[in-house]
């Protein structure tokens, strides 16, 4: 199982970016993907999470009303949509992969390389 995070770059303060999160190697319908971010000195934070069982969708409490994830089976893609974008989003996004499974019970197995997303103020 491959994930690649793409999308990241600088934008101001206010602004809109669209993060994609490319899938590949599993065949398996059942499946939850994870988006995640990492800032210097800072913990890992989950930003959200979809289910393809029935497309629930599940945000951090830092991105709710702001972020929205939704996925793409024809083209094996995730996606994480940022709006309103503070500078305090700024960091490493990361998504990740539990094949078998669904945002309710979920434990990250495959994780991608991440894109830098930047907030200027």
């Amino acid at each position: 199982v491959q994930l690649q995070a793409s999308g990241g770059g600088l934008v101001q303060t206010g602004g809109s970016l669209r993060l994609f999160c490319a899938v590949s190697g599993f065949t398996s319908d059942y499946y939850a993907i994870g988006w995640f971010r990492q800032a210097p000195g800072k913990e890992r934070e989950g930003v959200s999470c979809i289910s393809s069982s029935d497309d629930s969708t599940y945000y951090g409490e830092s991105v709710k009303g702001r972020f929205t994830t939704s996925r793409d089976n024809a083209k094996n893609t995730v996606y994480l949509q940022m709006n309103s974008l503070k500078p305090e989003d700024t960091a490493l996004y990361y998504c990740a992969a539990d094949i078998g499974s669904s945002c309710d019970h979920v434990w990250y197995d495959y994780w991608g390389l991440g894109t830098q997303v930047t907030v200027s103020s």
